[in-house]
This record gives structure tokens, sequence and C-alpha cells, in this order.
């Protein structure tokens, strides 16, 4: 069964908070792919994972890299996997099917708690992938910036 976690963002901006829940995804071994809002973003949010951490970076790509196939990591506003991702991560914005995210192991979904419209099609995604049987979680953030589940 597909999981999907969804991650409240309250004292953190995802520009804070993406490149490290990536770095653990990465760790597993297992593609990822980035489905971003919009077309705008992708190169910010590629140009991000190059130089959030002067110490260490996340192998990635986008359309204007090439070589989909080979990348680790992949952005994309579509609904391609041309990397074969078992995880996808859901940004500014980005929707998914019931269908779509059962064919990843994990999806998370990151959105903005202080964006009225974010919150609301955060409840919206949640009661259609909830209906469509998979497995939900979701995740806070306590004052320190820790994530902790909630009921």
């Amino acid at each position: 069964m597909s999981r999907v976690d969804f991650y409240h963002l309250q004292n953190q901006t995802l520009e804070n908070v993406l490149p490290k829940l990536l770095e653990k995804a990465y760790e597993t071994g297992k593609h990822i792919k980035v489905k971003i809002g919009n077309d705008e973003r992708i190169e910010f949010i590629n140009a991000l994972l190059w130089t959030y951490n002067d110490q260490s970076f996340l192998p990635h790509g986008a359309k204007k890299d090439g070589f989909a196939e080979l990348q680790p990591i992949w952005l994309s506003s579509g609904d391609d996997n041309p990397n074969n991702a078992a995880m996808l991560f859901l940004v500014d914005g980005a929707l998914t099917s019931p269908e779509e995210a059962a064919k990843y192991d994990r999806t998370f979904n990151i959105f903005d708690g202080n964006s009225t419209s974010a919150v609301e099609q955060a409840r919206t995604l949640w009661k259609e992938l909830k209906s469509a049987g998979l497995e939900i979680f979701y995740w806070q953030q306590d004052s320190a910036g820790r994530w902790t589940q909630k009921a």
C-alpha cells in the first residue's frame, strides 16, 4: 500500500525543509521525483539543491539537464516519472491523483501552513487520498522546528 505524508510548514520555509527531507529520502537509495507546482519554480528549486549546503549536494536534474532516466532526483511540474522514482514529493501547490500517488511507494506533500489556500488544498487532497484507501500521515512542526506526527 502506498503511504502519503503531509508536512505542514509553520516555522520554516520550503527552502529550509525540502533539502533535509530529500537528503533522508536519497539515503534510502530509491529514486525521487519532485513535482513542483509551476515551471517557473523548477529552476529555483534546481539552484537551491546545488547551493543549500556548501559541504554536500543532492544529485538531481530537470528537463534542461537531460539524462532523466539517470537522475536520482528528478524535478518537474508534470506527471512524468522518467527516472522510475519510488518517492514523490509535492511542493509549491503541486497536486496528484489517488491513482498517481498509488504508483509510488511514498508521497510527501509539503505545504505552507501560513497560506489559507495551501491548507485548504492540502485538506482536499487528504480527503481524496484517504477515501481512495491510501495510508495517510500528518506531520507538524513544533516550536523548535522538529516534526511531530499528529493524529
